[in-house]
């Protein structure tokens, strides 16, 4: 049994700093290596992160004997408990407020083993962690979603009204980003930053990076959150991330597998379907998770989808057999940590109970069941599945010893907590923040330029028009974005088109309810807002055109939005040129009339807002590759240079 644990153990510090060289002098040359004699540089002479950071060194023999030990004290639904995640947020919360004693209280009764914290500033996620790590019997092991590096869930917030930027972790591009700087070096980057400001939270898995092979534009809720649409793109940058995250004392995460790119349906809405065959699978889809299992991956994460070439029952990937023992454990060799998509999604609860859901799931050879509509529900029903035979016990023992394994691994035998003081120390510092604006800037992917408007060379008292396309809640869309363009054309006139819906999407356990993910309304900018727009916009020298707007979990389809098509016939009508620019939804030109200018910027965060501003300023270089092809736009590959 020993064998299956071989890579549950890091490498010591010195062995992590030149691993990091070791990763700087592999990867691409140019800007890349840059990087490697400063910000990485910096980054290893800081100390360990807090008084829990650096994983435990100890042998694999004494996490077993200590992870033995541990099991034979614990009943049959205290086994269970340690599978059982649930989901809080990282928000600050006094210690009588209802939404944090909800969580404490389950935590304590019912004895889990972990937590999927989300969004919240990074001193409030470490101190709301160690609360949660105080107040369990085990420690608990902590994961997130970090697939922009840790300010994907810990970017902080805005103070209203008067729209000041609180701060928070670092923000890389959305990984498809990364993949159009064809960079690995910024890849692995983007790895350790996540690593060192996670554990720094308080967080031990990183619920990254996104393997999926995005080969469908339709695909309403991966998009760019993938590398792209090449599996060996995908596999390289895929590789570099994980070595980034591992090597620097975080575990990493693939997912979703065996592959949620080819859908053109939400998992959180319905149950997702990846038509192709078997040779198709092991050619495209499976290529990134073999790579990144080769490369040491310890986490998986499953699909809520259907494979009919993996298993014929019309069954949700996260509960078959079929696909996660029979192929992932067996054939591929995977063996870490394997933990289920969020089990409050439509995609795996279709008409089963979550007590069935769960179940299955462990019978699919899970590990962690994640966001359980009802936890103490799940533990139920996995118990009582063994009591009547239909799981056995040394499939739960199998589990619980390479979840406490890890824990061990980490000392949080020792010590659980962080240290809230030095969280300032190691989260949104210099050293990370510096190849997080490279990889924005290296990013910039112009698409198209028929006129030659880029870089802009209009007269500093020129007319420049910029049209937000943003949500209402999306405080920071177009905010740096113009603030920079305003600076090189002092007259800008900035204008934001919010679409509107008529009614609220929620987000399952996020929202508080019970599998209650339902598919947002198609969200139209009202005409008389548009007629507005174009009032506005005659006459200028340009018009900027932003979409902030993009997959989400509550998006039934990748449309353009209703009113975006009228607004630039409008402008086409008036002779007005246009630069449309996507910080979102990297297939935005389909669908849409074809502009003058068409500019792809891979995230809405503020870096990625400056760079796009930069590069049309002619401030910074546009190098970035489009890695995907946009049906009838540009194919793989393109990306004109300026």
């Amino acid at each position: 049994m020993n064998a299956p644990y071989k890579r549950y153990r890091f490498a010591p510090l010195v062995a992590t700093i030149a691993a990091v060289a070791a990763g700087c002098a592999s990867a691409n040359a140019s800007a890349g290596s840059a990087i490697g004699s400063s910000a990485s540089a910096a980054a290893t002479r800081r100390p360990a992160v807090g008084t829990a950071t650096v994983p435990n060194a100890s042998s694999p023999a004494a996490q077993r004997r200590w992870a033995d030990s541990v099991l034979a004290t614990l009943s049959l639904e205290q086994k269970v408990a340690q599978m059982v995640w649930v989901w809080t947020l990282g928000d600050f919360a006094p210690v009588d407020a209802g939404s944090y004693t909800a969580i404490e209280n389950q935590i304590r009764e019912l004895e889990l083993g972990g937590v999927i914290v989300s969004v919240g500033g990074p001193a409030d996620i470490a101190t709301k962690i160690n609360a949660l790590q105080r107040v369990a019997k085990l420690p608990l092991l902590v994961g997130a979603d970090l697939e922009t590096g840790a300010a994907f869930r810990a970017r902080g917030g805005w103070f209203l009204p008067n729209a000041i930027e609180l701060g928070g972790a670092t923000s890389f591009p959305y990984q498809m980003g990364i993949g159009a700087t064809r960079d690995t070096m910024l890849a692995y980057e983007m790895g350790r930053v996540t690593a060192v400001e996670g554990r720094a939270m308080g967080i031990h898995m990183a619920f990254a990076p996104v393997l999926d092979v995005n080969n469908n534009p339709k695909n309403p809720v991966i998009s760019a959150r993938s590398f792209g649409e090449d599996p060996t793109l995908v596999a390289q940058m895929g590789r570099s991330l994980v070595r980034g995250i591992q090597q620097n004392g975080m575990l990493a995460t693939g997912k979703h597998f065996p592959g949620h790119g080819d859908t053109e349906q939400n998992s959180h809405l319905e149950l997702s379907r990846v038509n192709v065959s078997r040779a198709r699978l092991d050619s495209v889809e499976l290529v990134p998770f073999q790579a990144a299992i080769d490369a040491g991956l310890r986490g998986m994460m499953t699909f809520h989808g259907d494979l009919p070439a993996l298993d014929t029952t019309k069954t949700a990937a996260t509960l078959s057999k079929a696909v996660m023992t029979d192929l992932l454990r067996n054939t591929m060799k995977f063996d870490g940590l394997l933990v289920t998509d969020a089990l409050d999604m439509n995609g795996v609860l279709g008409g089963i109970t979550m007590g069935e859901a769960t179940i299955r799931a462990v019978e699919a050879g899970n590990d962690v069941l994640l966001m359980p509509t009802d936890a103490k529900v799940s533990i139920r029903a996995v118990a009582e599945a063994v009591r009547a035979g239909r799981l056995t016990e040394a499939r739960i023992d199998e589990s619980v010893r390479k979840l406490l394994m890890a824990k061990h691994e980490f000392g949080l035998n020792v010590n659980r907590l962080v240290n809230v003081e030095e969280v300032r120390a190691h989260v949104g510092t210099v050293a990370n923040t510096g190849p997080a604006r490279l990889a924005a800037e290296k990013s910039i992917t112009l698409v198209r330029d028929s006129l030659g408007l880029v870089p802009m060379k209009l007269p500093r008292e020129a007319r420049v028009v910029s049209i937000t396309i943003s949500g209402r809640a999306d405080l920071s869309a177009g905010r740096a974005f113009d603030a920079e363009l305003r600076s090189q054309y002092p007259r800008l006139q900035s204008l934001t088109l919010t679409p509107e819906v008529v009614a609220e999407a929620t987000a399952g356990a996020a929202a508080g309810q019970a599998g209650g993910y339902r598919v947002t309304p198609d969200p139209t900018i009202l005409p008389a807002s548009v007629e507005n727009a174009l009032r506005i916009a005659q006459g200028a020298d340009l018009v900027i055109v932003s979409s902030y707007i993009g997959a989400a979990t509550n998006t039934a389809n990748m449309k353009p939005t209703a009113g975006l098509p009228e607004l630039l016939n409008g402008l086409r009508a008036a002779n007005t040129k246009v630069l449309l620019t996507s910080f979102n939804n990297p297939y935005l030109q389909l669908g849409l009339p074809l502009t003058e200018a068409h500019m792809l910027a891979w995230s809405p965060w503020t870096m990625s807002q400056r760079a796009a501003a930069r590069a049309l300023l002619g401030r910074a270089p546009i190098t970035g590759k489009l890695p995907i092809t946009i049906p009838g736009v540009a194919n793989f590959g393109h990306g004109l240079t300026r």
